[in-house]
């Protein structure tokens, strides 16, 4: 067993029973604990088991009482509890201190939700804690495959409901994850909601998005996620719905092209430069898009190579030109362009701009266009 002491000005290390002097009576076991002075009035203890893992019976918990030996101020509490905990094997309690004539903070269930997209069914395998973290502490690292409530899978997208008992924490701040695996596989997170059980708002939103390789041989992965934003009424949450369907829409209505660059095959012709495109339809134009990740090289634009590319952009109608050019940055900035190739996969076209030239300036406009 293990505590964990918060005071005013900061917690303690997680303080272990196994080497503490005690003093064992009829149900009763004293120990002696000696604090650092710095952390300024007590006000909540998270007391739980060190691992789950070689846990062969349960610890009944039946009254926690503290008392400082200088000032003899005393807290006591009945707690009447198992850990760990069912049904959702949790392996922490939290609890407030009271002392005389001071407000205690309440204890508060919170709802965490994650939104994902495969985590549920790689759950027998992989282990992952979320750390809440407000201005009032922390929750310490609470599973969250152990017992899953308001659970949603579709196709693409699923969700599912954590319970987490803690002090108040506060105003929410931020989450870390740790992410292990029993066999190598890929976690994609999106976002994580956090708000107390009792109210509808406020809801504290965290986005993710990011996509985990989870190696079984490697150590846990750590994230730490910070605040994204907070809903605190109907109104905003029905707005960022809105806004979100807006966003989702523009996404499926993106058209995607493959850009193919061709770098001549003479000496000098590859460039270290930051390489950028713009596309040119008859309806509109692109964003500038950097080239910079090609599946087939490490290091693009080198001699006689060629360097695929793919991008996602509004809908420009038919392609009529390009812009490419570069920062002129790196030793070697010259680059030589043979000649650049852009497929359209929603149109079943291919456009060929010819260049044959070298780029040494900023920027090089090609209005040349073939269709095939």
């Amino acid at each position: 067993m293990v505590m964990v002491f918060y005071g005013s000005n900061g917690k303690s290390n997680p303080v272990s029973m196994e080497n503490k002097v005690e003093h064992q009576t009829e149900k009763q076991i004293t120990y002696d604990i000696h604090l650092p002075s710095d952390l300024g009035m007590l006000f909540k203890v998270r007391l739980g088991l060190q691992s789950l893992e070689n846990n062969i019976s349960q610890l009944s918990l039946h009254h926690f009482k503290i008392q400082n030996t200088s000032t003899l101020d005393t807290f006591s509490l009945t707690i009447n509890k198992t850990l760990p905990l069912f049904p959702n094997g949790d392996r922490w309690i939290e609890f407030p201190i009271q002392w005389p004539l001071k407000e205690a903070l309440s204890v508060v269930t919170y709802h965490l939700t994650v939104f994902s997209r495969n985590i549920l069914n790689e759950r027998n395998l992989v282990h992952m804690t979320a750390c809440i973290y407000g201005t009032h502490g922390d929750t310490g690292d609470r599973s969250l495959l152990q017992s899953l409530q308001n659970v949603q899978q579709g196709e693409k997208n699923e969700s599912f409901l954590v319970m987490v008992d803690a002090v108040d924490l506060g105003e929410l701040e931020k989450i870390v994850l740790l992410i292990s695996s029993k066999t190598d596989c890929k976690l994609d997170i999106k976002k994580l909601h956090v708000q107390e059980a009792v109210k509808e708002h406020p809801i504290y939103v965290f986005e993710v998005n990011e996509e985990f390789s989870v190696n079984a041989n490697k150590p846990k992965i750590q994230r730490e996620i910070s605040r994204s934003f907070v809903i605190r009424g109907e109104k905003q949450k029905n707005d960022i719905e809105n806004n979100l369907n807006k966003e989702e829409s523009k996404v499926k209505h993106l058209t995607e092209y493959t850009v193919k660059v061709y770098t001549g095959d003479k000496r000098g012709a590859g460039t270290d430069a930051n390489v950028h495109i713009i596309l040119f339809g008859n309806e509109d134009k692109s964003e500038v898009f950097q080239l910079s990740q090609s599946p087939e090289h490490q290091n693009p634009f080198e001699r006689g190579k060629v360097d695929t590319f793919k991008i996602k952009t509004k809908n420009l109608g038919s392609l009529r030109s390009i812009e490419i050019g570069h920062d002129g940055k790196g030793f070697a900035s010259g680059w030589f362009l043979e000649k650049v190739e852009i497929t359209d996969a929603a149109r079943n076209s291919m456009h060929c701009f010819n260049c044959s030239r070298s780029v040494d300036q900023s920027i090089i406009p090609l209005y040349m266009l073939f269709s095939f």
